[in-house]
């Protein structure tokens, strides 16, 4: 039997701005260094040593849509607002260099719940050699997570959609589907699944492949935030070309046959429209596919016809994916 504290929670309209500011940006990041920080947390903006092109992205998190602390912790929460935000900056060929966030968050949120936030956001942010380096504070009648990312391309050229060319092979940094598997398991109340409600309550992406994609030539990337339909139907439009994926190539987590069966539906319905695993996607010039990536199919020309392609499915939802609207 749990024994009953008489030390009532500390929400953060107990402790007040000032205290809060200080508890999230008063102490130095989890790996002690300031590479690249010139100014941090404390004064009225951050300043980022630089010298070339910046790449910069933005995404937020709103409570009971991207994530429930029912089913998630806080550090878990953190670390996949910062997951987020570093897929877009590094798809674009881009070395992430720090990060700012905006917390808007309820007077009754426990002091504890962003404390854990604090800590998945500085643990993530140094897995990819930054820091949280400021922000801003406010309160409001739900919790938010609004994180920008900011890199550098280190004289390297932006890696973009419109570049994937007629010829060029399709392929991903990781299994896909384990995110939208976990979401609907979360959602039935079905256990035993452990691999894949993780990824959906902290993705752990393999973002690093990021880098030898750029030293092979790779011609566009992106991640897989959406589903890969609908980023195979961005690539497609932004490229004027058109995209041939085969589902039996896509790698996936041993779990998510078992998972389907489960819940009596099809696994290709989280390979194809699941979102939110932010591994990459991107195509390469035939015969130039780095180690650690998957070719899953190919880039067409095609007159007519749809954009993407699934091989060996008739009637292929190409508005599947991740809606906000």
């Amino acid at each position: 039997m749990r024994a009953v504290s008489d030390d009532p929670v500390r929400t953060v309209g107990d402790v007040g701005e000032v205290e809060l500011i200080d508890l999230i940006a008063g102490h130095r990041s989890v790996d002690g260094t300031d590479t690249g920080v010139l100014v941090g947390p404390g004064d009225d903006a951050a300043v980022l040593a630089g010298g070339g092109p910046v790449v910069v992205s933005t995404d937020a998190l709103v409570d009971g849509q991207h994530f429930r602390l029912d089913w998630s912790t806080p550090i878990q929460v953190g670390a996949k607002a910062i997951v987020a935000n570093a897929a877009d900056v590094m798809s674009m060929g881009g070395r992430v260099t720090g990060f700012v966030v905006s917390l808007t968050c309820p007077k009754d949120l426990g002091v504890d719940t962003l404390v854990g936030l604090r800590d998945g956001m500085r643990t993530a942010a140094a897995r990819y050699g930054a820091q949280v380096v400021g922000g801003d504070l406010t309160a409001g009648s739900q919790l938010v997570i609004a994180v920008t990312a900011i890199g550098a391309m280190d004289s390297r050229s932006p890696v973009r959609l419109s570049t994937a060319r007629e010829g060029d092979v399709l392929a991903v940094s990781g299994p896909l589907g384990a995110s939208g598997a976990g979401l609907d398991l979360l959602l039935a109340g079905v256990t035993g699944f452990p691999t894949l409600v993780a990824a959906h309550c902290e993705p752990s992406p393999n973002l690093f492949l990021a880098a030898g994609a750029t030293s092979a030539g790779v011609h566009a990337m992106t991640d897989v935030s959406d589903g890969l339909i609908s980023e195979l139907r961005t690539m497609a439009r932004q490229s004027g070309c058109a995209m041939t994926v085969d589902p039996a190539r896509v790698p996936v987590l041993p779990e998510l046959a078992a998972a389907a069966a489960a819940l009596h539906t099809d696994p290709l319905r989280w390979v194809l429209g699941g979102g939110e695993d932010h591994e990459l996607l991107a195509s390469f010039p035939a015969g130039a596919v780095p180690v650690g990536w998957t070719v899953i199919g190919t880039v067409e020309h095609r007159t007519g016809g749809p954009a993407v392609v699934v091989t060996g499915i008739d009637d292929v939802d190409l508005d599947a994916g991740w809606r906000t609207f």
